[in-house]
């Protein structure tokens, strides 16, 4: 990953989470959080 596709990939999220905290009330963070805590115990059971 070059250090161009990282500052534009940081600047989307960004976005999306700005565009989310004034716009959309989705409360992104928090689903974003509950899927990566689904993840890890799907990944817990594999080890």
């Amino acid at each position: 990953m070059t250090n161009r596709i990282a500052i534009a990939l940081a600047l989307v999220i960004a976005a999306a989470l700005v565009a989310d905290r004034l716009w959309l009330h989705l409360d992104l963070p928090v689903l974003a959080g509950r899927r990566l805590n689904a993840v890890i115990e799907t990944l817990s059971f594999w080890r």
